[in-house]
């Protein structure tokens, strides 16, 4: 299993392999066959970014059984999902930001993404995995009640795209098994999410074939995968913590 991340170190941008308080630097592209520089810097001097530079993010609404049923809303047949913009994409340790121009709730989400590895476009659920860099943890923030707020049109794009509210980090994880994962979200250090990625009604190889057929994914894209059960409005000050064991820990306060 290797942690890949993106770095600021003074004027420069990097990207390496962490190990402990370590990061292995390395040069090229991240996503095909990266060459360590010989450099190691000490995790604690740098300062952390986005882990990738996506295109777009894909997220997906109810792709959870229990979910489903807590809601009493129909499996769906086929991916349901929207976008989150770059503006919205927010590294661990950075501020998620309330929106001036709302004042309802806002609500975390914490999800599993998958980063995609290679352009991707029409291929089969067996060919997948191949177009799969890695897994990162994500938290999907959302403005719930603008969804809903005109009865003639559901606003999913500006309920998920105020600034900030695309955060995902602090790593990206190569050589797991995502079915074995657990989602765990901690607000102000209380467990409030903890559900298994198993759940899922379209696991990540199946949403990576499927969205496929729609259109092209690219290096660095991400699809994030739904949340389940446990996800709550947030008040200034609170500090919220995605936690996948074998990822690490996306922890950002909003205010």
């Amino acid at each position: 299993m290797t942690h890949w991340i993106r770095f600021e170190h003074g004027d420069r941008i990097g990207f390496g392999t962490m190990n402990g308080g370590q990061v292995r630097v390395h040069d090229g592209d991240i996503y095909d066959s990266p060459q360590p520089t010989g450099q190691t810097l000490a995790l604690g001097e740098l300062r952390l970014l986005t882990p990738c530079v996506p295109t777009k993010m894909i997220g997906l609404w109810n792709n959870f059984h229990a979910l489903a049923a807590k809601l009493e809303i129909p499996i769906p047949a086929e991916p349901l999902y929207f976008f989150k913009a770059p503006n919205s994409f927010l590294a661990s340790g950075e501020i998620i930001q309330a929106p001036k121009s709302y004042e309802g709730r806002v609500v975390y989400e914490g999800e599993l993404g998958v980063v995609i590895g290679k352009r991707c476009k029409a291929v089969s659920e067996a060919e997948a995995e191949a177009y799969i860099f890695g897994y990162t943890c994500v938290n999907d923030v959302t403005a719930t009640e603008l969804i809903q707020k005109n009865p003639a049109f559901q606003q999913w794009i500006r309920a998920k795209n105020h600034d900030t509210f695309g955060v995902f980090g602090p790593a990206i994880a190569t050589g797991l098994d995502p079915l074995k994962l657990i989602v765990r979200t901690l607000v102000n250090g209380k467990e409030r999410q903890n559900y298994p990625v198993s759940d899922m009604v379209f696991k990540p190889r199946q949403l990576v074939s499927l969205i496929s057929q729609d259109m092209t994914l690219y290096p660095g894209d991400i699809i994030t995968c739904g949340t389940s059960l446990g996800a709550l409005p947030m008040k200034s000050g609170t500090k919220v913590e995605v936690v996948i064991d074998g990822i690490g820990t996306l922890a950002n306060e909003y205010k």
